[in-house]
């Protein structure tokens, strides 16, 4: 049995595009092109059935490391704590106060884009510190 070798990961959301775009900042990610036969996006989502437009909306690490994010529209809202969730690793090999510095800088980038900080877990025997957010839509992720 051969092991998988690439996935993707899947956001239920309300504004698709919208929320893609902030991944795409927050992880230097990138918007593939659109679909052969059409100039942008727009021109694709303009074709779809009106019930299909802004539905959807992807990204991918440009280096091709990374997984493809995938954004699609639900209907229902958010209503509880993630069962998964990214962690963005900023502060992978930094410890005390170095660490703390890269995760709060980080962490005011993220503010302008729109994310909420939940709060900062500092580090104990077992862990490194990190800060808890939310993304633009409320989905909790880790700055580690």
């Amino acid at each position: 049995m051969s092991s998988i070798k690439q996935f993707q990961v899947t956001f239920d959301c309300a504004e698709p595009e919208r929320v893609a775009r902030f991944w795409c900042e927050v992880l230097g990610y990138v918007v593939p092109p659109p679909p052969k036969g059409f100039a942008t996006w727009d021109d694709f989502d303009r074709s779809q059935p009106p019930e299909d437009q802004g539905s959807w909306f992807a990204c991918s690490d440009p280096s091709g490391v990374g997984p493809r994010l995938f954004f699609q529209r639900v209907p229902e809202g958010k209503v509880a704590k993630n069962r998964m969730h990214l962690c963005v690793r900023v502060g992978t090999g930094l410890v005390g106060e170095e660490r703390l510095a890269t995760l709060e800088a980080e962490c005011a980038r993220l503010l302008a884009l729109g994310a909420v900080r939940m709060r900062l877990l500092l580090a104990d025997e077992d862990n490194e510190s990190c800060i808890v957010m939310q993304d633009i839509e409320g989905n909790e992720f880790c700055l580690d």
